[in-house]
């Protein structure tokens, strides 16, 4: 797996482009925005995008994907239990741009749920906490997780907004990201990647 980061949104969000070095499919996580500048940067990859993936319906995160999905004829995946954030414009911040704005989900995920895409096998891992149903995507044999806004380097993600619970997202985090294997790498919505075991020895809010 090859993983082009494209930093997009006035919140500096991570969209990322994963893609099959072999058969150069791949898939979009979290296009928040700038769909032109996303496709271009797919263009000089000479990447086929098979999938948009959200790891929860903020506008930062999902804004620019239907647009893409429409262009390149794909479909759009999020957590079921992310539905109601994703069509509700006060949930979902859209509203803090002065255009309330819905977003779909062509296909929703079950907690666990298994999924082959783009020559990858790989899972959806429902991590709420910072919102009602952010999820992670969890690639084992590539080694790597897509955490979102649930785990970023040496934090988590914020719990202020609606649907959002500390207890909630620190106990998704142990539960279903602290026992992945340690050199998992961790590509976060935000900010840097890392790793499993460096956020268990040095993330302070999962001691």
């Amino acid at each position: 797996m090859k993983v082009k980061n494209i930093i997009v949104s006035v919140c500096a969000t991570n969209c990322y482009v994963a893609y099959n070095e072999k058969t150069l499919e791949g898939l979009i996580i979290d296009p928040g925005d700038e769909a032109t500048r996303i496709m271009d940067e797919i263009t000089k990859l000479q990447v086929k995008p098979v999938a948009i993936l959200l790891t929860h319906g903020h506008f930062d995160h999902a804004g620019a994907s239907e647009e893409l999905a429409d262009h390149y004829d794909i479909q759009i995946y999020a957590a079921g239990a992310e539905s109601g954030t994703l069509i509700n414009s006060r949930i979902n911040l859209s509203d803090w741009l002065g255009t309330p704005t819905e977003y779909r989900a062509d296909v929703l995920l079950k907690d666990e749920q298994e999924l082959e895409l783009a020559g990858f096998k790989f899972r959806m891992l429902l991590t709420p906490g910072h919102t009602t149903g952010g999820c992670c995507y969890y690639f084992p044999y590539e080694g790597t997780v897509f955490t979102g806004d649930s785990l970023f380097c040496g934090s988590i993600g914020r719990t202020d907004f609606i649907g959002g619970s500390m207890s909630q997202l620190v106990n998704s985090v142990k539960e279903k990201l602290m026992i992945l294997p340690g050199d998992t790498i961790c590509y976060p919505g935000h900010n840097e990647p890392t790793t499993i075991e460096e956020e268990r020895v040095y993330n302070p809010y999962l001691v």
